[in-house]
């Protein structure tokens, strides 16, 4: 087994401005300060994966832009524009929302950003790899095909998939994201399309607002192919690995796809500032080996992460390399025993409510009764 990683110094370098966390810094009350997607938690990822050791043990994949062409598959003629112009302003744009800024080029580091997931999804469709995590940033998973939002220019995911379907015809794919707000972007480019189903855990009501229902399901021939697990806040390891085994596993395993994508975001960990969840590094290391078997089961291992979200630059570190750790077989813990305490605490044990939550989500899933 052999795992692909993409990491470009470039994406530490797309610039969210001196905003006062979803705001921009002023002389008013907004005292500048950072933007919560700031480069800290994925630079920090980065360096402790070089430093634990594991990196050595990884096969490095380059990313390269993608094209105009590529992107269009997935956004349309106007949004591109948008994003085109902005980012040649001296102070750059947003993406579409007011709250997800970026700097002048932003555009270009976007583009590498798509380009580090297709690398990763390339490489493990040709055989290179058997599994990959590309760490790359901006985000991606809300960007719908009008406009860019929570943070994302483009869809990273999506757009990835895109792009290897139009050369692998008849391919299909699993989008599982677990990410702790609601993969609205991924769902709605893949809306009408039965060759892709469209996976999300998320807290319910979280981000973006009224959205991620379980009766979102798809339109058209896409009709069935978009599933939502929306779980109670508070919700830790326990709840989020019973999604899983109650919701996404028999939805794939009936799905049968050729390739799994994972947009994994950190931010539902118990240390996030922009969720209210309780999932813990050995949590998501669980949820890797839950969705590994799953691939092994049903697509020959064919794994792919991309990393949307996280935002405490001190914990989603320890999440990432837990993660890649999984993926690759090689053994690095790199969890404090502090930190390990909290995968004891009541916050991580399935509770009646969150059983309940993920019982209404597989019934609207039909995920026993969809081909």
């Amino acid at each position: 087994m052999s795992t692909g990683y993409v990491w470009h110094e470039l994406y530490g370098w797309h610039d969210t401005g001196s905003n006062a966390g979803l705001l921009p810094g002023d002389a008013s009350l907004n005292q500048p300060y950072f933007h919560f997607e700031s480069p800290e938690s994925k630079q920090r990822f980065a360096s402790l994966a070089e430093v634990s050791g594991l990196a050595e043990h990884l096969v490095r994949l380059n990313p390269e832009p993608v094209s105009d062409e590529d992107i269009l598959r997935c956004h349309t003629p106007e949004h591109l524009a948008r994003l085109k112009r902005e980012s040649e302003a001296p102070r750059g744009g947003d993406a579409g929302d007011g709250t997800s800024p970026f700097g002048h080029g932003g555009l270009e580091i976007a583009r590498l950003a798509v380009g580090g997931t297709v690398a990763a999804l390339d490489a493990v469709l040709d055989g290179l790899v058997t599994n990959a995590y590309a760490l790359v940033r901006p985000p991606g998973h809300h960007a719908r095909p009008e406009t860019g939002m929570g943070f994302c220019m483009l869809g990273n995911a999506a757009i990835a998939v895109a792009r290897a379907r139009s050369m692998r015809p008849g391919l299909r794919v699993v989008t599982m994201d677990w990410d702790v707000h609601h993969g609205n972007g991924t769902q709605s480019i893949f809306w009408e399309d039965p060759d892709v189903l469209t996976i999300s855990l998320h807290q319910d009501g979280l981000f973006p607002a009224n959205s991620g229902h379980v009766t979102e399901r798809g339109e058209g021939r896409g009709e069935g192919y978009a599933i939502n697990v929306p779980l109670p806040a508070g919700t830790g390891n326990g709840g989020y690995l019973h999604a899983l085994e109650q919701v996404v596993v028999p939805a794939v395993r009936r799905y049968r796809p050729d390739v799994i994508v994972i947009p994994s975001g950190f931010d539902a960990s118990c240390f996030d500032p922009l969720g209210r969840m309780a999932v813990t590094a050995d949590g998501f290391r669980a949820m890797t080996r839950v969705m590994m078997e799953l691939a092994d089961d049903v697509c020959e291992g064919r794994l792919v992460l991309t990393h949307e979200g996280g935002y405490s630059p001190v914990y989603v570190p320890l999440c990432g390399v837990s993660v890649l750790s999984e993926l690759s077989g090689v053994d690095v813990d790199v969890i404090h025993p502090l930190y390990r305490t909290f995968d004891e605490k009541p916050e991580c044990q399935l509770t009646d409510g969150q059983r309940a939550a993920v019982a209404a989500a597989r019934v609207a899933a039909d995920v026993e009764g969809k081909e």
